[in-house]
């Protein structure tokens, strides 16, 4: 588990609030201050995170229908506009055209390519199911440009203790070669578990300078 270093003071995140809705890069707020991107395959429970995060029930839209999230919402925190958390598209079992697909994939890489305020991703994966090939390209896009990564093993409470803190050392395992850039957690939004390793990662990046 990665501890926060004292210079990193808490966030409280049950003060986010919603900023706005962007469709391209071009319309995402002014890129400056510090944000921390949210992603994974559209039934990972990524926006369940984020409520379970922030302490509130629908500041991220949940859906039944996989696929639902097609902008990138941006949440401001601390009253202020310059830390962010930001809530990528969904990706995987949205049942939408696959032209659809193309763009929402030609966003995402603008957005984890070009946004210097990006501090860090949250990759959000089921922990039945982890490491899937959009996992894998995402994983990619952070490596290209040496963004660390915090990986949510997610509804680990559908698990057993056994079978998950094996899922978890597979998962650990397999990424070994990039542990020092990626850090692996179980999480479970129904039973709030795992907030505080993720908000001391949030805490880090967030108020930290870029260099750290």
């Amino acid at each position: 588990m990665t501890v926060t270093p004292a210079s990193a003071p808490a966030l409280n995140y049950s003060t986010a609030s919603f900023m706005l809705s962007a469709p391209t890069l071009a319309q995402c707020p002014n890129d400056s201050g510090a944000e921390v991107a949210f992603a994974g395959r559209s039934n990972a429970g990524k926006s369940s995170a984020i409520n379970a995060l922030t302490r509130q029930n629908a500041l991220a839209r949940t859906s039944r229908t996989p696929g639902r999230t097609q902008l990138i919402n941006f949440f401001s925190l601390m009253n202020t506009t310059s830390q962010r958390l930001v809530d990528l598209p969904g990706y995987g079992y949205a049942k939408v055209p696959e032209a659809v697909k193309r763009e929402w994939q030609e966003h995402l890489s603008h957005y984890l390519r070009g946004r210097q305020s990006l501090r860090g991703l949250v990759l959000l994966m089921d922990v039945r199911h982890p490491l899937t090939e959009f996992d894998q390209m995402m994983l990619g896009f952070a490596d290209e440009r040496d963004l660390p990564v915090q990986i949510l093993l997610t509804k680990a409470d559908k698990l057993k203790k056994g079978p998950a803190s094996s899922s978890l050392q597979k998962v650990r395992s397999q990424l070994r070669d990039w542990e020092d850039l990626v850090s692996v957690q179980l999480f479970s939004a129904l039973k709030k578990e795992g907030l505080e390793p993720l908000s001391q990662r949030l805490d880090q990046w967030l108020t930290l300078p870029n260099e750290v």
